[in-house]
């Protein structure tokens, strides 16, 4: 299956630690708890977002705007910046922690990802902001 969105963050509660290992997790690697995964998947368009990030299915169950707030179309502008910002931090990891930057988002701002997709991207910029004191040159407060 062709992913155009793939979509994993773990460890950040790692944070303190470094380690040299290489960072390639595939599916079967990464220890899932149930609290903790929002997994969204469609096969049709080939697509798949998973979080796996302590404290976000909190997040968007109680904190974040809820769904229908913001339009699609401001969703999908927002995550363009948003997401060619984190690919850059993660591409320096001189500069960046690599704990916190730990993959590349595939994201393509001509396929139509969906309002649910670009909902939990969105939000999940907004609790990654917010939880790890970063700051993005685009505005995610909530």
């Amino acid at each position: 299956m062709k992913n155009l969105l793939y979509f994993i963050v773990i460890g950040l509660m790692i944070y303190g630690c470094g380690s040299g290992k290489d960072r390639d997790f595939t599916q079967d690697q990464i220890p899932v708890m149930a609290n903790d995964t929002v997994r969204i998947a469609n096969d049709s368009l080939e697509y798949e977002i998973i979080i796996i990030e302590p404290g976000f299915n909190l997040f968007i169950n109680s904190i974040a705007r809820p769904r229908g707030y913001h339009t699609q179309t401001y969703l999908e502008n927002k995550n363009r910046f948003l997401v060619q910002e984190y690919n850059a931090r993660v591409m320096s990891p001189q500069r960046y922690n690599p704990n916190l930057y730990v993959q590349e988002i595939n994201y393509d701002p001509n396929v139509d990802y969906g309002y649910e997709v670009n909902y939990l991207l969105y939000n999940y910029f907004v609790f990654f902001s917010q939880e790890y004191n970063q700051r993005f040159s685009v505005p995610t407060r909530l």
